[in-house]
């Protein structure tokens, strides 16, 4: 009862409302001001008064690169969103999971946008074919989500016992791990990506997926973690499944870090459309129970 009072109170402090707000507002601030500095940066590329030709060109040639930043920050926070989510309910996290990934294809959409070649075939110029593809897949993966958050109301409400306030504590303490955790892998993409550009190492590839690449394998870990504590609240089978079923589908999105073109699209939608039925058939199954 100590240590779960402890717990709960660190969560408290961790994420209070106050927290949040504070957050949120040094994020925007932060993004705002990586958004004009990102532009300056632009024009003094542009305009020769800058010599930054180690740094990937693509980001300093044209204005709609730099929507790319502040994306980037509002990424981050999302992140911390998702650690606070993870206490709620499994689906919750995991909808948040599937919101980081539609809000990295938007960023992407940003990046790719000055490298269309507007006097070319579209079908036969990889850039324009990889704009074709982001713009299909978040309107795919964005009516998904719509799809996912239906099934998601049509769940049905558990009484509530003693395990299972221990089972939403013991995820309390998961979140308030994966909180410093959080920041620390941060901080380390960050110097990593700094690094890579001083030796001249980083590549396009990784600058999509910097920090994401890790953080999403931190939380497959954290699911499965998740999902062996679940054994102790539940022996449902079919809340048994869905469980596995998101971690799947959370497996699928890492891979798709991996890949490029039309597989990674293809590869965050098989994710997300898994992690729907899985959630959909459970729907049913727990109706008849």
């Amino acid at each position: 009862m100590v240590i779960t009072k402890k717990i709960n109170s660190l969560f408290s402090v961790f994420f209070s409302d106050r927290n949040l707000k504070n957050a949120e507002k040094y994020i925007l601030y932060v993004a705002s001001l990586g958004f004009i500095f990102h532009l300056i940066l632009i024009f003094l590329n542009n305009n020769n008064l800058i010599d930054i030709s180690i740094v990937d060109k693509n980001l300093l040639t044209n204005p709609i690169s730099a929507l790319y930043t502040p994306f980037s920050f509002i990424l981050v926070y999302e992140a911390f969103l998702l650690v606070y989510y993870i206490p709620r309910s499994f689906s919750t996290a995991v909808s948040k999971q599937y919101e980081i990934m539609s809000l990295i294809i938007i960023r992407k959409i940003f990046k790719d946008i000055p490298l269309v070649d507007l006097n070319a075939n579209w079908l036969t110029t990889s850039n324009n074919l990889q704009l074709i593809y982001d713009l299909l897949g978040i309107l795919i993966v964005f009516f998904l989500i719509y799809l996912f958050k239906n099934a998601q109301k049509k769940k049905i409400k558990r009484k509530e016992s003693k395990k299972l306030d221990l089972f939403i504590t013991s995820k309390k303490a998961i979140s308030i791990i994966l909180t410093p955790t959080l920041i620390i892998i941060c901080f380390l993409s960050f110097y990593s990506w700094i690094n890579g550009i001083i030796n001249e190492t980083i590549f396009d590839e990784n600058i999509n997926y910097l920090f994401f690449n890790d953080f999403f394998t931190l939380l497959i870990l954290a699911d499965v973690f998740i999902l062996l504590l679940s054994f102790q609240y539940t022996e449902r089978y079919c809340q048994i499944i869905r469980n596995t079923g998101f971690i799947i589908s959370t497996i699928l999105l890492r891979l798709s870090f991996s890949a490029e073109g039309l597989t990674n699209i293809a590869l965050i939608v098989a994710g997300i459309l898994f992690g729907l039925l899985i959630l959909n058939i459970y729907n049913l199954m727990a109706q008849k129970e």
